[in-house]
């Protein structure tokens, strides 16, 4: 199997936004964490927890519609376990967006019934997004606040300033850029987020990232390849880079001599996944608890 590549990615953009998240949040009262489903924990910025402190805060695994659903559901309880409220959505297709609005209230119950108490009456509760480029904090906002009030593009990086967003006659949401962290101490995980698009494709190597997201499905999830018109029998015997010229062949990406575009053909297996075109996979599971097999 090709060897795990070394991902880095945390251009300048990135330390301001991370000093306007610490700067901005003394403002509001929760703080929404939106992940992707297919790798909720990849997806999530290890240094948020300093940034935001003690402030409370709501996990959205949205894609969910891409996502391995049971997975997902295993997901969903192992960060209930650990005490952290957490609910799945897909921002496209607005399944689970329903949730959103009534987890908040529940989260802040007590402290608007104290702002009550004290005669504050129409303070309205005020939450701030983040998270790592590409999750879908856009389309999630457009489909909270009812109408295109975010640009949506499907490449990282779109989000360039804070804004706030009126979601509810009484809650107001502040976007934030997607934001990412210096330096990837697991390769494993700047590979995941390279294979969902929270990386900029500029800076990859597409073929071997191509190449490794063909060898973890052989292994997990052989089923889907039937996408790429790959069989059980052309996965026997074939390194991950036979398997990027077999599809390439079968998909009739060939340049001049009959050789296969291994480019084009790496792109679009990545555009495809991305896509959610391969069918509802997830690229990691919950940690198991002691004990259990």
């Amino acid at each position: 199997m090709a060897q795990t590549p070394n991902i880095q990615w945390f251009p300048g953009h990135m330390a301001k936004t991370r000093r306007l998240i610490q700067d901005q949040v003394k403002l509001v009262d929760l703080v929404v964490e939106l992940t992707d489903a297919r790798i909720p924990q990849s997806s999530r910025n290890p240094e948020l927890n300093k940034w935001v402190g003690e402030k409370r805060r709501l996990l959205i695994l949205n894609k969910s519609d891409a996502a391995d659903p049971e997975l997902t559901a295993r997901w969903l309880r192992y960060y209930r376990e650990q005490g952290i409220p957490a609910i799945a959505v897909d921002a496209r297709s607005g399944k689970g967006i329903n949730q959103f609005l009534p987890a908040v209230r529940e989260i802040l119950a007590d402290i608007t019934e104290k702002r009550q108490a004290k005669g504050m009456v129409g303070r309205p509760i005020r939450m701030m997004i983040v998270g790592i480029p590409n999750v879908g904090k856009s389309s999630f906002i457009n489909r909270v606040a009812k109408e295109k009030r975010a640009k949506v593009e499907d490449r990282p990086g779109v989000t360039v300033d804070k804004q706030w967003i009126a979601v509810a006659k009484d809650v107001d949401l502040m976007d934030t850029p997607g934001v990412l962290w210096p330096k990837f101490e697991d390769p494993a995980v700047g590979e995941k987020l390279a294979f969902t698009g929270a990386v900029k494709d500029q800076i990859l190597d597409v073929e071997l990232l191509a190449m490794r997201l063909l060898g973890w499905l052989k292994e997990e999830y052989p089923a889907l390849l039937a996408r790429f018109k790959l069989n059980p029998e052309d996965l026997e015997g074939r390194e991950e880079y036979e398997l990027l010229e077999l599809v390439g062949r079968r998909r009739g990406m060939l340049i001049s001599g009959g050789e296969v575009d291994t480019l084009r053909a790496a792109a679009m297996i990545l555009d495809e996944y991305r896509g959610g075109k391969l069918g509802r996979l997830s690229l990691e599971a919950p940690p198991k608890k002691e004990g259990t097999a």
